[in-house]
């Protein structure tokens, strides 16, 4: 890529960053660009979809969360570092709104741009499943598919009411009443 053209890069997904949070994930495309100094054509050439641009910006949360799964991996309590990792994805689905909706929808869509950071998540989380299964902890029908649309879901209705910041806890323990063995 040219110094010019990795610049853009950068400040597109800054502003992105940055208007994501702000305005949730169905901030205006033409503001992002605009924030960043350039036109809506540099940012479709740096980013031909919104979901390829919202992958790009969680590339830094989704590289926080595979790092905290292999971290837990070695847990001594399986089901406990389940538990903290789901509550990771609750915090990260939770950060931008419309987030967790565009999540749940890449999760059934193997080929969104969004797969790209589900897919990962999802092995991570399988391996983190997997040992609280062995361990006896959870029972042998809960998938990491449906634990992962349960985290969703519990993001989603967390960003429906700001206004009480124990609901997604309160939705979760709720949730993790049920997978228990």
């Amino acid at each position: 890529m040219r110094a010019d053209a990795r610049r853009n890069h950068e400040r597109l997904l800054v502003e992105a960053r940055a208007t994501f949070a702000e305005q949730g994930a169905d901030a205006s495309l033409e503001e992002i660009a605009r924030r960043a100094g350039v036109g809506i054509g540099t940012l479709y050439r740096h980013f031909p979809t919104r979901a390829e641009l919202l992958n790009a910006v969680f590339q830094e949360a989704l590289t926080a969360l595979l790092r905290r799964s292999a971290e837990l991996a070695g847990a001594e309590e399986p089901c406990r570092a389940l538990v903290e990792w789901l509550r990771a994805l609750i915090a990260h689905a939770g950060e931008y709104r419309g987030l967790a909706h565009a999540l749940m929808s890449a999760s059934y869509d193997r080929s969104s741009a969004l797969a790209g950071c589900s897919e990962p998540l999802r092995a991570a989380g399988e391996r983190l499943l997997g040992r609280a299964r062995e361990a006896g902890q959870v029972r042998a029908d809960v998938s990491i598919d449906d634990l992962m649309q349960l985290t969703n879901a519990i993001a989603l209705a967390a960003e429906q009411r700001p206004d009480d910041p124990e609901l997604a806890d309160r939705l979760l323990a709720l949730t993790l009443r049920g997978i228990k063995d």
